[in-house]
């Protein structure tokens, strides 16, 4: 997990839908989210939370080899 990974589960705790932007943009990740948490707050917050957490960008894995 990245510092940008923190910041973004810090501003999903405010507002789940933000992180995920922040994580893959306008995807059926951010649409799934706002229904999530149109339907409550803890199931937008936690899909939040494991999008952020367990999605990685190209350069995330080449960073890593």
């Amino acid at each position: 997990m990245t510092f940008g990974d923190f910041i973004r589960i810090l501003l999903s705790i405010l507002i789940p839908p933000l992180g995920v932007f922040l994580r893959v943009g306008l995807g059926l990740q951010f649409w799934l989210n706002i229904v999530l948490t149109l339907l409550g707050y803890i199931p937008g917050l936690i899909h939040a939370i494991w999008i952020i957490a367990s999605h990685r960008t190209r350069e995330d894995v080449s960073f890593r080899r």
